[in-house]
C-alpha cells in the first residue's frame, strides 16, 4: 500500500524541512516504506524563501514532490492542488506548522482500517482565543448549513482513501471547501474522528486573518442553499410582523384618533427594513455571483511548476487535472524537465 502527504506550504521555511523529516521518520518506526509527500507552496509571499527550501527537498529526496502555484489561491484550494498529483491508496493531509504532529499519524491510520476518512481532532487546542472562536463558529456553520454530524469532530489532519481522493479532484469549480466535499461523497458512517495531541506552532504565528477566516467560511456557501431557505424565511417572518404591526396602529388610530405617529418610529422602520433588503439581496448576489464565476470557468488553482525528480509525477498530476474536468493548460511543467517540452 503506497501513502500519500500533502500539506499546504505557506511561509513554511522554518518548519517544512522538519515536518516532512518527522513523518519520514514516523512511517519507518510504523514499517512503511512506500510513501510520498505533495509539498504545494501556495505563494508564500516571504521573497522565496519558501520555494527554496521546498526545491532543496526535491532535489534531494526521490519522494519529495514540490507543486509551485502561480497566486494565492487559499489553503483548500492548495490542498485540491496537491490531491491531484497524490497517487497513494491513502492520502494524508496536514499542516506545515507543526501543530498536526507527525508523531500522531499511528493513531489515524489505525482508525483508517475501518473507516474511508478519519479526522484528527484536538481536545485540547493550542490556538489563540480568536482562531478557537473561528474554529467555533466555522463548526457551527457546517454542521447547520451542510448537515455534518453533531459528533463529527474535524481538524486539517485527515487521512482518507484512495477513491474519495478520486471524487473530490471531479470538483472544479473556484471555491472549495473540503469538508462540504467530503461530506456529499462519504456516508457520515464511514467517517471516524479521533483524538490526538494538539502541539505548539514551532514557529511563528497563525496566518489566518479574520479576512481570511471569513473567506473560508463564505466558501461553504457553494454546498448549501440554507442561507438563501433562512433569509425566505425570515422575509415571511419579517412580513408578518409587518402586517401585525399595521394592523395594531391602524386600531390604535380608530381608537385614539388624535394620536399622531411618531417620526421616530417611522426612521426606524425604515432603517429597519432597508437593512434586511439590502441583506437578502447581498445573499441572493452572493450566489449569483459565485455561478457567474462558475461559468466563466475559472480555475481553482494555477500550477506555475512543478519540481520532482520523476517526470512521471508531472504527467500524474496533469492527467488527474484533465479528468477533473480543468483546462490542461493551467499546468506548467518544470523547466528542467525536458520530457515535457
Amino acid at each position: 500500500m503506497k501513502y500519500s502527504v500533502v500539506i499546504p506550504c505557506y511561509n513554511s521555511s522554518h518548519t517544512i524541512s522538519d515536518v516532512v523529516s518527522l513523518t519520514a521518520d514516523e512511517f519507518g518506526r510504523l514499517g512503511i516504506d512506500d510513501f510520498e509527500f505533495i509539498l504545494v507552496d501556495d505563494y508564500s509571499p516571504d521573497g522565496g524563501a519558501t520555494m527554496e527550501v521546498l526545491r532543496g527537498l526535491a532535489a534531494s529526496r526521490p519522494y519529495v514532490t514540490v507543486v509551485e502555484l502561480a497566486r494565492n489561491t487559499g489553503q483548500h484550494n492548495a490542498v485540491m492542488a496537491g490531491l491531484a498529483y497524490a497517487a497513494g491508496d491513502l492520502i494524508i493531509t496536514m499542516d506545515d506548522d507543526m501543530q498536526t504532529h507527525p508523531s500522531q499519524l499511528g493513531k489515524l491510520l489505525e482508525a483508517a482500517k475501518d473507516h474511508d476518512v478519519v479526522y484528527g481532532y484536538y481536545p485540547e487546542k493550542h490556538h489563540s482565543a480568536f482562531r478557537n472562536f473561528g474554529s467555533w463558529v466555522n463548526f457551527m456553520t457546517v454542521r447547520i448549513l451542510i448537515g455534518k454530524p453533531r459528533d463529527l469532530k474535524t481538524s486539517s489532519y485527515c487521512v482518507m482513501k484512495r477513491y474519495v481522493r478520486d471524487n473530490m479532484v471531479e470538483y472544479h469549480a473556484q471555491y472549495s471547501h473540503l469538508q462540504g466535499l467530503i461530506l456529499r461523497i462519504v456516508s457520515p458512517d464511514k467517517i471516524a474522528s479521533v483524538p490526538i495531541e494538539h502541539f505548539d506552532r514551532a514557529y511563528g504565528t497563525s496566518n489566518y486573518t479574520l479576512k481570511k477566516l471569513i473567506g473560508l467560511w463564505s466558501n461553504i456557501a457553494g454546498f448549501s442553499i440554507v442561507p438563501l431557505q433562512i433569509t425566505k424565511r425570515c422575509g415571511i417572518a419579517i412580513s408578518m410582523i409587518g402586517i401585525i404591526g399595521t394592523i395594531i396602529l391602524l386600531i390604535q388610530k380608530i381608537v385614539h384618533p388624535a394620536v399622531v405617529l411618531g417620526w421616530t418610529s417611522m426612521i426606524v422602520a425604515i432603517f429597519f427594513f432597508s437593512g434586511i433588503l439590502l441583506f437578502t439581496i447581498g445573499m441572493v448576489g452572493e450566489y449569483v455571483g459565485r455561478m457567474f464565476l462558475a461559468m466563466g470557468n475559472y480555475p481553482q488553482y494555477v500550477v506555475r511548476k512543478v519540481h520532482t525528480t520523476d517526470p512521471e509525477r508531472i504527467r500524474a498530476g496533469g492527467n488527474a487535472r484533465i479528468i477533473s474536468g480543468m483546462r490542461p493548460g493551467s499546468i506548467t511543467p518544470d523547466d528542467s524537465s525536458d520530457e515535457q517540452k
